[in-house]
């Protein structure tokens, strides 16, 4: 594309996005239309003050159309082969007339704050899927590289008539806690042959799961994904029961050639079914909405704390101090703490 078709481009995307209106987007929506849902989604990620008022007025409309879905956490270290499992598993949803969202949190660059943004490249089949949407999301700063506008974007999914909707984290630090706090069902991806199985993932990981699965069980790899899956059974008689009663599985399949896919899609749906009779679904909702409130509470109050200059001022001289040793950090955040309660209060630092 050359100079002067792009700098059309970006101007035609601009003017559109300045003609779109909450009541144009949300009607999009809810009529299925991927182009709005991609506007929407777009728009929660903003973090302009004007963008997230409008956000808030989508996601209130949003809302009484939303909560039919199931919500599918799925994570695993890296090379585990997330995107191969989601592109074939997805496939094999909509063959059974599903409409699939997914929601890849792609990790960001600490330094320049770019990233990959590449999953439409790694799932192209699943892509093209007209009862498909499939949306890259860049981590960013925020706490275990979950975005803040996950949880916002699965509501506008669902408002969307999406039935099935998959949160892929990157599967490291304290992201998967993020992502188990917004979804249903939380499925953990694990490779055999590594070596010690057990070593490589964190006991509290594998608490939190509702099925493992070891993938690419297909070739020479059958045998040691087979024993792998005794391994992780094993271990998890050794953890207290879930809250719910459930029983996490733990079983092989292989994404290639499409083994025990089916399988992954039983236990999601008869955990789905057991959950909803029993009323754990509802009820776990509703504990992670008020969690959410507290986070959203507590990103607020910062974000309020890092728009005031002064403040930052403030909290760069207290740096100093920390550097030179002339205040303890606990001292240097009273303070700082102080100079935001009277900020706060008066306007002034």
């Amino acid at each position: 594309m050359d100079k002067d078709r792009l700098k059309e481009w970006l101007e035609n995307k601009k003017r559109r996005r300045n003609q779109l209106t909450v009541e144009t987007i949300h009607n999009g929506i809810i009529t299925g239309d991927l182009r709005s849902l991609s506007d929407g989604v777009t728009l929660v990620e903003s973090s302009k003050l004007e963008d997230r008022e409008k956000s808030i007025e989508l996601i209130k409309a949003c809302l009484p159309h939303s909560g039919k879905s199931i919500r599918v956490g799925i994570t695993g270290i890296p090379g585990v082969g997330k995107s191969t499992f989601i592109e074939n598993f997805g496939k094999l949803l909509t063959e059974r007339n599903k409409r699939v969202a997914v929601l890849a949190i792609d990790p960001s660059s600490s330094r320049s704050g770019g990233s990959i943004l590449g999953d439409k490249t790694r799932m192209p089949e699943l892509a093209q899927h007209e009862d498909v949407f499939i949306r890259p999301t860049a981590a960013g700063v925020t706490l275990g590289g979950v975005a803040r506008s996950t949880r916002e974007a699965i509501i506008l999914c669902e408002a969307a008539g999406f039935d099935f909707i998959m949160v892929e984290t990157v599967g490291v630090g304290q992201s998967e806690t993020s992502v188990k706090s917004m979804v249903d069902f939380f499925l953990l991806l694990m490779l055999s042959g590594a070596g010690d199985e057990l070593q490589g993932i964190k006991k509290g990981i594998m608490e939190m799961a509702d099925a493992l699965v070891i993938t690419k069980a297909d070739g020479e790899n059958v045998k040691s994904a087979n024993l792998a899956a005794i391994q992780y059974r094993n271990a998890l008689h050794l953890f207290p029961p879930n809250e719910n009663d459930w029983i996490p599985p733990v079983f092989t399949c292989s994404s290639q050639t499409g083994d025990n896919l089916q399988k992954v899609y039983n236990v999601i749906d008869s955990f789905r079914n057991k959950m909803t009779t029993t009323g754990w679904i509802d009820h776990n909702r509703h504990e992670q909405e008020k969690n959410w409130l507290r986070s959203t509470l507590n990103r607020m109050i910062l974000d309020q704390f890092y728009a005031v200059p002064e403040l930052l001022e403030k909290l760069k001289l207290m740096d100093e101090k920390l550097m030179n040793e002339s205040i303890p950090f606990y001292a240097a955040a009273e303070e700082l703490y102080r100079a935001y309660r009277a900020y706060t209060s008066d306007g002034r630092v």
